[in-house]
């Protein structure tokens, strides 16, 4: 009990140094001095610098999710289409604060850590774990108590592109043109959602 609430302590003093100095490009010396610890002891809590990202990145996906779960009020207030609210409402509102230009280090550092995770770097063992089982869980969930009738395959499809058109914003794309193309796959993810719900002769052109 006494190392978890150790490591939730250090954990809450690297997410506000991320969040403050940024964590790209520094040494895991170079953290331990900006928050006043030594190496070793991030060493001993997560392993390495890698390790360090990791869980920096983790906890702010969780927080991504904690958001997600909160927007069923804010979505029901914007849903103003004769249907009610739809999983586009949800998606569009969502979109807008993960791809908010004040997030875009930690989008940054979500990719480095990928990037060194698939080569099983130390400290990103479990990574991969929550890379999106945990964010199709949070959809369905938020779903549910919109009354969104959508299954996972349309959600992992959704997680998947937001991160493409999220790696599009770091690799320097011009923000309007991801935020037109989010728009369009929103369009088409609804029109292909609405065409499954009502069975294959939706399908036949009318």
């Amino acid at each position: 009990m006494e190392d978890n609430r150790s490591y939730r302590a250090m954990l809450d003093r690297v997410l506000a140094y991320a969040a403050t100095e940024g964590l790209t490009g520094r040494s895991l010396r170079e953290i331990a001095a900006g928050l006043g610890t030594s190496h070793r002891m991030l060493i001993y809590h997560f392993g390495s610098r890698d390790g360090v990202l990791a869980a920096v990145v983790n906890q702010i996906e969780q927080q991504q999710r904690d958001l997600l779960a909160s927007l069923t009020a804010q979505v029901r207030a914007a849903g103003t289409g004769p249907g009610g609210v739809t999983g586009a409402d949800l998606m569009l509102t969502l979109w807008a604060q993960v791809a908010d230009p004040r997030l875009r280090p930690h989008v940054r550092l979500f990719y480095e850590v990928v990037g060194v995770a698939v080569h099983g770097a130390p400290g990103t063992e479990r990574f991969f774990d929550g890379l999106t089982e945990p964010w199709l869980r949070q959809a369905e969930a938020t779903a549910g108590d919109l009354s969104l009738d959508v299954d996972r395959a349309a959600l992992r499809l959704a997680v998947a592109v937001s991160r493409g058109l999220l790696l599009e914003l770091v690799a320097g794309a011009d923000p309007d043109e991801v935020d037109a193309s989010y728009r369009l796959f929103v369009e088409m993810w609804q029109q292909t959602g609405d065409r499954r719900r009502r069975g294959p002769h939706a399908y036949v052109d009318q």
